[in-house]
């Protein structure tokens, strides 16, 4: 993947400590028993309702919860510190040149969030967190919160490596800043409060989770067409790294046995579907995840 072919993005940022008081609020951990060895890969891509320390259920929609939200400083994307950091600014600003095009072709206003990079544990308006979380969307503040050393833990724990499959996790959680903007959070939380349940095979959880996929292949999909920066092999590390963090194969690596009951995310094969689904078309209208069987 050729990533240093579009520009840099100008909302990075940096801050780190806190993060006390990390839980999985209500008790919505699902799994229970999960080994510790385990937990980042479960966790990865959670909602934030079931990852974040809340003090209130407002997170869901946006509101602010009793979180300390984390001091930060600007990244200077134009003179990164690693190449790490320079591979974030890029990916992050092909998301908002493909975001901002494809709101302004629907009438609407893209409002680019920020990244922000922490160590060990952060405070957010969704809560406190720490890095096991992996990275995460915050509703209420409107920033993905991402721990670079994520990105090692990706390839030696899930077994997914490659620039490509660490642009898919970065699209995967600008996928929920889409849908905050697009009022699918608000949606969820009506639905929520109607009785429609979270989790499960079929679950509100799920659906969310299914259509941040399919937007993150959305943007592959408009990214390549404006930069052609993919490679043979690029989009296989994509699908690779989707295919490794569904909830049946991280549930049977777990315990040794799959518990639809309790899935967050969707199946292994459902994640790479979404995801598929998206980059064909490139069109975040084939990502309604919500109706018939996700």
């Amino acid at each position: 993947m050729d990533w240093r072919k579009s520009g840099s993005s100008s909302n990075i940022e940096s801050g780190s400590g806190g993060g006390g008081g990390f839980g999985f609020g209500g008790g919505r951990m699902g799994i229970g028993g999960l080994i510790v060895l385990a937990l980042i890969g479960w966790v990865f891509f959670k909602n934030p309702l079931a990852l974040l320390d809340q003090g209130s259920s407002s997170s869901l929609s946006g509101g602010q919860t009793s979180g300390q939200t984390q001091a930060s400083a600007a990244v200077d994307c134009q003179h990164p510190s690693s190449e790490q950091i320079d591979f974030i600014c890029h990916i992050v600003g092909s998301t908002e040149q493909t975001w901002s095009a494809i709101f302004q072709a629907k009438g609407m206003t893209y409002v680019d969030p920020k990244l922000h990079l922490f160590t060990g544990g952060v405070n957010t308006a969704c809560g406190g967190a720490t890095t096991a979380v992996g990275p995460f969307y915050c509703p209420g503040d409107q920033k993905v919160y991402l721990d670079v050393a994520f990105f090692q833990q990706l390839q030696d724990e899930l077994h997914s490596s490659g620039d490509f499959a660490r642009a898919y996790v970065i699209a995967h959680e600008i996928g929920h800043h889409v849908q905050k903007l697009t009022g699918v959070f608000d949606q969820v939380k009506q639905w929520q409060r109607q009785g429609q349940p979270m989790d499960g095979a079929n679950g509100l959880s799920v659906r969310q989770e299914l259509q941040a996929d399919c937007y993150a292949g959305v943007w592959a999909n408009h990214s390549q067409r404006e930069l052609n920066w993919l490679q043979p092999g690029d989009v296989e590390e994509a699908l690779n790294a989707a295919s490794h963090i569904g909830d049946d194969t991280l549930q049977q690596q777990a315990q040794g046995r799959v518990r639809p009951d309790t899935f967050t995310h969707g199946t292994s094969a459902q994640r790479v579907k979404w995801f598929k689904t998206g980059f064909s078309s490139g069109d975040m209208d084939q990502c309604n995840t919500f109706a018939g069987t996700p």
